[in-house]
């Protein structure tokens, strides 16, 4: 099914997982496609037609719960299904049929689970989250070993960013040096947010990491990307625990 990614990954079998592309949507140019980017100018109607599309397509037990992600560092635990759209960047769970979700159009998807199958959760993980540490924050809520899956992102090749951005992860870890790559002119840099974040997660001792092979910037077919088309809509990665 082209519409929807499958994370290649060895999680439990109670846990299911999901990223949505632009295939199968209802949204006109320049959102064309199954955006679920409700706050990007697209028209609303036709954005929940594509939430309601995701969520069948994907046999979700209920109507995934939204963030209203903001670059922050914040997860919210979900005890339950709710149409409210909650202010965080990562959520969190351990109640079957609650979905997780993170959306995104160029920043890291990274979705978590437990290997007992018990907590799942899904991380929006910008280069300001990465750095200010959304993924240890999501981490604490976690017990025992975790395993975490790396979704669709801008790749190294296409992620130019100035020094500061290189110099804040280098402050908050040495090894971040690796990660980057010189740019095109002085003082700016190729950055690889796959990596950033696995060394993130290394650091917190989760070893088992997947993903992080899909670019949403060379791929426009497939993938929404700020980056190279500016007004766009968003795709989004999903995580629940089956009941």
């Amino acid at each position: 099914m082209r519409e929807l990614i499958i994370p290649n990954w060895p999680a439990p079998k109670c846990v299911k997982a999901v990223s949505s592309t632009r295939f199968g949507g209802v949204s006109l140019a320049p959102y064309a496609g199954l955006n679920v980017g409700a706050h990007v100018g697209d028209d609303l109607h036709l954005v929940e037609q594509n939430r309601q599309r995701v969520t069948q397509l994907a046999e979700m037990p209920s109507a995934p719960v939204w963030l209203n992600q903001t670059h922050s560092t914040e997860v919210v635990v979900l005890n339950a299904p709710t149409s409210m759209v909650v202010d965080a960047d990562g959520a969190f769970t351990t109640q079957g049929g609650v979905v997780c979700s993170a959306m995104t159009a160029d920043c890291l998807p990274i979705l978590l689970t437990n290997t007992q199958g018990t907590q799942v959760a899904a991380v929006h993980a910008g280069w300001r989250g990465l750095v200010n540490g959304i993924t240890e924050n999501a981490l604490n809520h976690f017990s025992g070993d975790v395993m975490a899956w790396l979704g669709p992102a801008i790749s190294p090749s296409a992620f130019e960013v100035g020094d500061e951005v290189r110099q804040a992860f280098i402050e908050k870890h040495s090894q971040a040096h690796l990660a980057f790559t010189p740019g095109k002119q002085t003082g700016k840099w190729w950055a690889n947010m796959p990596l950033l974040a696995t060394q993130r997660l290394q650091r917190q001792g989760v070893m088992a990491i997947y993903g992080g092979d899909l670019c949403t910037y060379q791929d426009p077919e497939r993938f929404y990307s700020y980056r190279r088309d500016g007004v766009t809509g968003r795709q989004a990665s999903f995580i629940w625990i089956a009941e």
